[in-house]
């Protein structure tokens, strides 16, 4: 009879970001934003 065991080990660690992502993860925040803004006038009837 043999028996397999597996052990994962998961590490997660903080990354972390440099000045240039930083601004531009920033700056697709805000186009996100802005889309979803446009998309939600063109659906709500006002």
């Amino acid at each position: 009879m043999t028996l397999n065991i597996l052990f994962f080990t998961v590490t997660i660690k903080k990354r972390k970001m440099s000045a240039e992502e930083a601004v531009h993860e920033q700056m697709v925040n805000e186009i996100h934003e802005k889309n979803k803004d446009r998309q939600f006038s063109l659906y709500r009837p006002f």
